[in-house]
């Protein structure tokens, strides 16, 4: 039976619809672009959309949001990313920020981390949130585009993709629900369908890489603790001997609670009501929160796995999300990476519809997103290994970091979560080669929020529809720029000139001097880096990451 409430939260239900068909039953419009799927990855990318002026169809199998806490930890990187989409004002009031984490063996407390933060930073290095709340700002800020522009998002709720077909002009999909089924057709197809990806099968490519055997039990309750909002993580604890146990703070008083599995446990029978019951109040009884009133709210099964498909562009469709990779949840790398799909993705696409970058742009979507997995699951299979070891020998080096970790800080660094971190896309394509520089982040890097004057930050000044051409103290080419980028021959993405005149920490941060120059792209990663280069050099680094040969430099 489908849940109608989390706490305060009501679930709206919406009811499938049918577009407006020809006499053959299929749709006679032929959209810019199609989403499969209407979780969080797809309907950021239908939000970025249509920020860029690009409209789309979302297709989504349900008729409302997702039950349950499931991916519930947003990175800063991913708030600034929903900062450039315009909805992050919703997430930072909703959201629970924290910075700090424990980690206990036994009833010894081993590890205490916390990740960098400072007082003035624009975001906090994590927020807790449901996701079912992180689908439903997303739809908030997409009902607000479509009555400023109606119609720039179609969601077709409760329909569900049953076939998938593409040639060289678009894809065509299949599309079922309760009214009748019908064809549409795209010039491109994005596939955020997750795990169970049917675009995915249809196409006949697989996930590859890592499947673990441990696997998670997620039990939210509703507790009304006031325990801080941090991450906390028990091993073998007396109270549940052979297990692990996360433990995270969420808003409206619902508490995440995650558990692993003995081999061979019965899944079913794990999530059985009592035994629920029994394995929560034993948790509770134990951290002295046994004696608050607390209810189950929603329970699922995990199994972590790292895994990718090789490449995310095939043809005209392109694959964002789970659809298209796979990551533990240690790390909370999942959903975070899936927003940086979007992000990565969203100004390509838009790019190339709307006449201002050339196809062969999104092929570095996939060769940096499928480098970015590489980076991620290094990281994250570490984790996973050690929060859920896969045999007896990682058991053995677990259990011996553990028992070493509490009088040994060099140790407990191995205890050490790895949370998700910002990547700097090494070899990009869309990168043009620059001038040394001491410090500060190279080609590929995402470029680093600073505060620049009292409320306001580098990201404040940055182009969302367009490059950035960043310039400390001055910026010798402006002119020529500006008025090469408002010729009638300029057929690339707009450019905008700014020029920082922050303090010297800020100038040191980035090892500039009067006259360097960052190149910086939509999504905030890092072009090209200059002392004192010319219009020309600029430029043709700005037609190069709109996927101009390089020839044409």
């Amino acid at each position: 039976m489908a849940l109608e409430r989390i706490g305060p939260f009501e679930y709206r239900h919406y009811q499938p619809s049918l577009p407006q068909l020809n006499r053959a039953g299929d749709e006679g419009q032929r959209h810019p672009v199609l989403i499969v799927g209407g979780g969080p990855v797809g309907l950021a990318t239908a939000l970025g959309l249509a920020n860029w002026g690009v409209p789309s169809v979302v297709i989504e199998a349900d008729d409302s949001v997702c039950e349950g806490s499931r991916a519930a930890c947003i990175s800063r990187r991913s708030l600034e990313i929903l900062d450039r989409l315009g909805t992050v004002r919703a997430f930072m009031q909703k959201g629970l920020a924290w910075t700090r984490g424990r980690s206990f063996y036994g009833l010894d407390e081993v590890l205490v981390f916390d990740m960098p933060s400072a007082q003035g930073d624009k975001f906090p290095p994590m927020v807790n949130l449901e996701q079912y709340y992180i689908e439903q700002f997303l739809l908030d800020s997409i009902a607000k585009v479509n009555a400023a522009s109606p119609g720039r998002v179609d969601i077709r709720w409760a329909s569900k993709v049953t076939a998938c077909t593409q040639d060289n002009r678009g894809a065509t999909v299949r599309v079922e629900n309760a009214l009748g089924t019908y064809d549409a057709s795209a010039d491109w197809l994005v596939a955020c369908d997750g795990g169970q990806s049917l675009i995915r099968s249809s196409l006949g490519v697989e996930l590859k890489g890592t499947g673990y055997q441990g696997r998670y039990a997620i039990v939210d309750i509703e507790l009304d603790s006031s325990h801080p909002t941090e991450r906390r993580a028990w091993f073998d604890p007396p109270w549940a001997r052979g297990t692990t146990i996360l433990m995270h703070r969420q808003p409206d008083n619902i508490w995440r609670v995650d558990y692993q599995l003995a081999a061979g446990q019965d899944t079913a029978q794990v999530l059985e009501p009592e035994q629920l019951r029994q394995f929560v109040q034993t948790h509770l009884d134990a951290i002295g929160e046994g004696h608050l009133r607390w209810k189950p709210v929603w329970t699922s099964i995990y199994r972590a796995g790292a895994m990718t498909l090789d490449s995310y562009r095939h043809g005209r469709i392109l694959f964002a999300g789970n659809s298209a990779h796979a990551m533990p949840i240690f790390g909370v790398r999942g959903l975070n990476s899936g927003f940086d799909d979007s992000d990565n993705l969203t100004w390509k696409i838009a790019a190339v519809v709307n006449g201002k970058g050339v196809e062969r742009l999104l092929d570095s979507y996939s060769a940096e997103r499928v480098q970015a997995f590489h980076v991620n699951a290094e990281s994250a299979m570490r984790s996973t290994e050690f929060m859920s070891p896969p045999n007896r020998g990682f058991e053995l080096m677990r259990e011996a970091c553990l028992s070493l970790a509490g009088r040994h800080k060099g140790i407990a660094r191995l205890v050490n979560p790895r949370q998700t971190h910002a990547i700097a896309y090494e070899k990009s394509p869309l990168s043009s080669a620059g001038d040394p520089f001491v410090t500060g982040p190279g080609e590929g890097a995402v470029l680093v929020d600073v505060q620049v004057r009292e409320g306001v930050f580098l990201t404040d000044l940055l182009e969302r529809h367009g490059f950035t051409v960043l310039g400390f103290v001055s910026l010798s080419a402006q002119g020529e720029i500006e008025a090469a980028v408002a010729s009638p021959g300029w057929r690339w993405l707009p450019v905008q000139c700014v020029v920082l005149h922050a303090g010297a920490e800020v100038t040191q941060l980035y090892g500039a001097r009067a006259g360097s120059v960052y190149l910086v792209r939509p999504d905030g990663h890092v072009c090209a880096r200059w002392h004192a280069p010319s219009a020309a050099t600029v430029l043709a680094a700005v037609q190069l990451a709109c996927g101009a040969e390089r020839n044409l430099q």
